[in-house]
């Protein structure tokens, strides 16, 4: 039978050679520290059982130990053959050789001794387990993972590897669900939520994490919560800010918000007296939404005068003006604008230093676009707990990073009296 393939043998060839290309970089100086690693490791582990026995390997009980066995210095058990052990780390796989040992209990009993260094059914070091995390929090998918690392671990870390290995997060992941926010200096919250595709029944659907940040005095910005959520209703973010004062949670001197309805009642119910700043970015996209398309330059050329505008009496004045035009002009833009209210022009209160972080609930829509940005790779995450769990991996890994608030430095000032006047 003839071969239809218009593939060219050289061009196999090619193909072949291209994946083996770095199989030549021979690195005389890892592959030595790699030889090495299998002895240091017995050495540790053996040392380890010879100060548990007090004596070294084919050792005698020593006279004086036989005199006083109930000291510390006497013999306190035998040895029995060597375990085969598997170890995974970032020199790579190797077999071990660890001892065994009978340590004499009570009653003339006897317990199996147990290595603090190398801890039962252990396959892989901490610091191995920490860089397969890290690939996977860096926007790898479990698949990728592999070919990622194979230079480190020689190709033995499979995506069910990464699955263990992310699985064993969920236990720092509970007690920080569960951890003591009473002495948290929290004098700021922003609140928001963000859509993500997870698998639920093995079909892809869309939830909702609600996500809440807090402003500490000193200005860093920290995260509080982060739930998957149906969607964003009152009763769903009441839960998740009953959760925050069942905690220790204080209640906060300024909130920010995005204005969506479930989370205004929540809010009103538990804070109903708190100063609120609607996201001015939210509200820009709401009068666009009720402008047709050839006047959306015109309307967020007006509206970005208004809410950028250096004082409150410039603002005011440009408000006013914005309305005039706009009740003539597209009267739903006018009355958008108005149902927000003096709570779009809390930001006014507060030195203008500060209004850059005050006006939006931009802090949390950066942390939205680089989880998203990480998750692009896996499309759909394989459950709701771990979308909220791998969001708050992100910034407790580092990967992503927060900086301290605009104008932190007079986060100690109080808000002023009274916002703009809204008479128009």
């Amino acid at each position: 039978m003839t071969n239809n393939s218009t593939k060219s043998v050289a061009l196999q060839s090619e193909a072949e050679t291209a994946i083996h290309v770095l199989d030549d970089w021979f690195d005389p100086i890892e592959a030595g520290l790699r030889d090495r690693v299998r002895e240091f490791i017995q050495a540790m582990i053996e040392g380890e059982l010879e100060a548990a026995l007090s004596r070294p390997r084919y050792a005698r009980r020593p006279k004086e130990a036989c005199e006083n066995a109930d000291g510390a210095s006497g013999v306190t058990g035998h040895r029995h053959g060597h375990r085969l052990r598997s170890l995974l780390g970032t020199f790579g796989r190797v077999e071990i050789a660890v001892p065994r040992a009978r340590l004499d209990a009570t009653e003339g009993r006897t317990t199996e001794w147990k290595s603090t260094a190398l801890r039962a059914y252990q396959r892989r070091t901490k610091q191995a387990d920490s860089l397969i995390a890290g690939a996977y929090l860096a926007g790898t998918n479990t698949r990728r993972v592999r070919r990622a690392l194979t230079a480190v671990f020689g190709g033995a870390v499979s995506k069910d590897t990464v699955s263990r290995v992310w699985r064993k997060v969920k236990g720092d992941w509970d007690a920080w669900n569960a951890r003591s926010l009473a002495a948290a200096p929290i004098i700021r919250l922003i609140l928001d939520g963000t859509v993500v595709r997870v698998r639920l029944d093995r079909k892809a659907t869309s939830i909702v994490l609600l996500v809440v940040l807090g402003v500490r005095e000193d200005g860093h910005k920290v995260l509080l919560a982060v739930k998957n959520m149906g969607g964003e209703t009152g009763e769903a973010w009441r839960m998740v800010l009953d959760d925050l004062v069942k905690r220790g949670l204080r209640r906060p001197e300024l909130l920010i918000v995005d204005g969506g309805a479930g989370l205004e009642q929540a809010l009103a119910a538990l804070w109903g007296d708190v100063p609120t700043q609607r996201c001015t970015v939210h509200k820009h996209r709401n009068l666009l939404a009720h402008a047709p398309q050839r006047l959306h330059d015109e309307v967020s050329a007006d509206y970005n005068d208004m809410i950028y505008a250096t004082s409150p009496a410039e603002i005011e004045a440009r408000r006013r003006a914005f309305l005039r035009k706009w009740r003539l002009k597209c009267k739903a833009v006018a009355d958008s604008l108005d149902e927000a209210g003096d709570r779009l022009f809390t930001f006014t209160q507060l030195p203008c230093n500060q209004w850059k972080s005050v006006r939006t609930t931009n802090a949390i829509e950066r942390l939205h676009e680089e989880f998203k940005r990480r998750i692009k790779t896996q499309t759909v995450l394989p459950s709701a707990e771990t979308a909220a769990m791998l969001f708050w991996a992100l910034l407790a890994a580092g990967q992503i990073t927060m900086r301290k608030v605009d104008g932190w430095q007079t986060l100690n000032q109080k808000l002023a009296a009274k916002p703009i006047d809204l008479a128009a």
